[in-house]
């Protein structure tokens, strides 16, 4: 691992290393320091693994809870799942592919991302998106899957989803297999680690565009800059001040735009509100689906612009976000008039349809 033991109580505790062994991490980290690119990377190739005790990764887990970790610490553990990842290998230019997934921990409203990213691809835009099963039983895929996507499809099937119908699902746990080996640790925490801000970094298109919703307002200018560092092409990243992980239709939204140049890459913070974007200032949180089935219809709802002007604007302004970090629209307020058109023609319902028919095309071969 290339790091030496420090001392951290009396000498009686010194043990040597062992295979998997993230002691000489926790004991900087208890002595207040910072991990490198270099020791990021180190330490969490260990945990992928699977060799590292429990009582350490969870004492390691905890410790970099404690504050925000460095665009070093991320970019560092982020590179490490990357190259565990089993990747989705496309015809696509990574840096023409764009991904909504967001990192959740937020107060729920309905899968609004998984929305944008079915507009953005009616938009022209190819989008992996990259999404889990929820706690709550109405996640990303719980619900393309109620709607008839095959969420399992297997990597071939997923590569032909992003290349004819512009849109794939990329279930996290197929692609990320050596992550199980944190999740008995992460669920017995019982809050946020790290993890919940590395699964939007580790697409497994390699996708180098992306809008990214946080849970908390203190992420948005340090995932923008991990994703800098990282080499993304275009990325907003987003804070609803109601506390949501959202574009938000219920107060001011803080966002940090990534756009690359030259010189690696630029970031700029802003505020933004429902009215500046042109739509209808409402309650995000009275929309919130109860049932798995509640949410699938909404879901519908909206791509066949019936639902309520809440959920209709949540849609917008979200799929506003995925359009210009995608490039197709220049700003938000293009975005949102571009995602409206795309659901008034019914072209955003057809994307679902085709992502619906490609996805379950391996069970007719």
């Amino acid at each position: 691992m290339g790091l030496q033991p420090e001392q951290v109580g009396p000498s009686e505790f010194a043990r040597p290393e062992h295979a998997g062994d993230l002691t000489p991490f926790i004991k900087l980290l208890l002595r207040g320091r910072t991990l490198t690119f270099d020791q990021a990377r180190s330490a969490f190739g260990e945990i992928m693994t699977g060799s590292s005790h429990h009582a350490e990764l969870g004492a390691f887990l905890a410790l970099l809870a404690q504050r925000l970790p460095t665009v070093d610490e991320l970019a560092g553990a982020a590179t490490v799942m990357r190259d565990f990842a089993q990747r989705l290998s496309t015809s696509i230019d990574p840096a023409r592919i764009l991904d909504t997934a967001g990192t959740g921990g937020a107060p729920k409203t309905f899968n609004v991302s998984t929305l944008a990213a079915v507009i953005a691809a009616a938009g022209g835009i190819h989008v992996a998106k990259h999404g889990n099963r929820s706690r709550t039983g109405r996640g990303s895929a719980e619900v393309l899957e109620a709607l008839g996507v095959s969420i399992d499809a297997s990597a071939a099937v997923q590569r032909k989803c992003l290349e004819e119908a512009k849109v794939a699902f990329c279930f996290a746990p197929i692609h990320h297999p050596a992550a199980r080996h944190a999740m008995p640790v992460r669920k017995t925490l019982g809050f946020p680690t790290i993890f919940n801000l590395l699964g939007p970094l580790t697409n497994p298109a390699r996708a180098r565009r992306q809008a990214i919703g946080v849970y908390d307002r203190s992420y948005v200018l340090l995932i923008a800059n991990v994703l800098r560092e990282l080499g993304a092409v275009r990325a907003l990243v987003y804070h609803g001040l109601d506390g949501l992980d959202e574009m938000t239709t219920g107060a001011s939204t803080l966002v940090a735009e990534v756009v690359s140049d030259a010189q690696g890459g630029q970031v700029r913070q802003y505020e933004t509100t429902p009215e500046e974007l042109g739509i209808v200032r409402t309650n995000p949180m009275s929309i919130s689906p109860s049932t798995l089935a509640d949410a699938a219809d909404l879901f519908i709802a909206v791509l066949e612009s019936r639902a309520h002007i809440c959920a209709r604007d949540m849609a917008l302004a979200n799929a506003a976000a995925a359009l210009v970090a995608g490039g197709a629209a220049e700003n938000l307020r293009d975005g949102v008039a571009t995602a409206r058109r795309l659901i008034e023609s019914g072209a955003a319902k057809e994307r679902l349809a085709e992502l619906v028919r490609v996805s379950n095309s391996e069970c007719t071969q």
